[in-house]
């Protein structure tokens, strides 16, 4: 935070600049740079932020005039609900599609998915957003290209209101989800291979199971465990994948809140945004160990030995 702090000082442009105009008194600068604490010396605003930092106060947005704490839980809630709905949306058809192609391992359906996994990978987000954009709703006019609601949503049943939203929100998951399906879908049918050739599958088909049993209950559940780790890697991506969605399709989420706090020089916002980011991001890593801990008990007995 205190490399973004000076970064923030030292860039072009300044806090002030929007409320000022030529028609307006040359004091006016210099009252509106009192109200912010822009007067002071960089030393002594570092040392304020400092301190404040500590107390989990990063001050007052200078475009919300409200405290960043209070800007910042209007807009958590969306963009973690775009992130849980991103990932469970990635695990879902990562997995789908990792067994699909590993019952017919090495043939023409697994070549195609492991081929068309690794262009997925590769097209940026935003790539993918405007290619949505311009397909879906330009050309066919199927889903809307930004927002989370329509006009007249109020006007709607409770129903008609879920459904309004859902279209909404169709394009944006698909966005934010194109590139993590294929990191999933990678990894899985990779772990899937590699169960498959170990000898205790051998063990099992010798003694009469049948391929959906050793798959269910065997392949899978030794697979998934390596999966968590990438999981926990893969949401705090989203985080920061949902700040060019959000930015493309027009969503009230953290990404579009940290975006317009840099183009309009919001000190406080910017650090408050990038902090909360930066938190979700070291959670999200945690979280995944721990259920790794939970799940396997021998990794819990390595770290005390």
């Amino acid at each position: 935070m205190s490399f973004l702090f000076v970064l923030l000082r030292i860039s072009p442009g300044g806090s002030v600049q929007k409320y000022l105009s030529p028609q307006l008194s040359p004091h006016l600068a210099e009252r509106v740079r009192e109200s912010f604490n822009l007067n002071e010396s960089i030393a002594e605003q570092y040392k304020a932020f400092l301190l404040n930092a500590v107390q989990g106060d990063f001050g007052i947005s200078y475009n919300y005039m409200q405290p960043v704490n209070e800007v910042l839980w209007q807009h958590v809630p969306f963009t973690l609900f775009l992130a849980f709905t991103g990932m469970f949306v990635q695990i879902l058809f990562g997995f789908l599609l990792a067994v699909a192609a590993v019952k017919k391992m090495h043939g023409l359906a697994d070549k195609f998915l492991s081929r068309f996994s690794l262009m997925m990978y590769s097209i940026p987000s935003f790539v993918v957003g405007v290619f949505l954009i311009y397909l879906f709703s330009s050309t066919f006019n199927i889903f809307p290209s930004s927002g989370l609601k329509s006009y007249n949503h109020y006007s709607y049943s409770f129903w008609g209101k879920i459904q309004d939203y859902i279209v909404h929100l169709v394009l944006p998951v698909v966005t934010i989800t194109f590139g993590g399906i294929a990191v999933y879908f990678k990894y899985l049918r990779d772990n899937l291979e590699e169960i498959y050739n170990k000898t205790f599958v051998t063990y099992l088909r010798a003694n009469g199971f049948t391929e959906k049993e050793i798959l269910l209950k065997h392949v899978i559940p030794n697979a998934v465990n390596p999966l968590i780790s990438v999981a926990g890697v893969e949401l705090g991506i989203l985080f920061g994948g949902a700040l060019i969605t959000e930015v493309i399709f027009g969503l009230p989420g953290m990404g579009r809140l940290t975006i317009n706090a840099i183009l309009s020089r919001d000190y406080p916002l910017v650090i408050g945004c990038t902090f909360i980011s930066g938190v979700f991001v070291i959670l999200s890593n945690i979280s995944a160990d721990l259920i790794k801990v939970k799940i396997d008990k021998r990794l819990l007995a390595g770290v005390i030995n």
